[in-house]
């Protein structure tokens, strides 16, 4: 007989995945504004932010900051 009080395992998966998308999306805006900021004050914004440091676009810099940002939560 199944526990109808315990959720699903793909409930959980659907739940965990809606979590990591959510902590992708808040930390890139997060970041996306501290590298607008400092690109349109002129400062080094790539050495500020883990992973960024060899990107050339600032778009790609922010995505390798969120990955190597994620990396250390899992």
């Amino acid at each position: 007989m199944t526990d109808l009080a315990s959720p699903s395992r793909s409930a959980l998966q659907r739940s965990d995945s809606r979590a990591l998308t959510g902590l992708f999306v808040t930390s890139f805006a997060l970041l996306l504004v501290v590298a607008l900021g400092g690109q349109l004050l002129g400062c080094p914004w790539r050495s500020w932010l883990p992973g960024a440091e060899s990107e050339h676009s600032l778009l790609g810099g922010v995505r390798a900051s969120v990955y190597s940002f994620m990396s250390y939560l899992t």
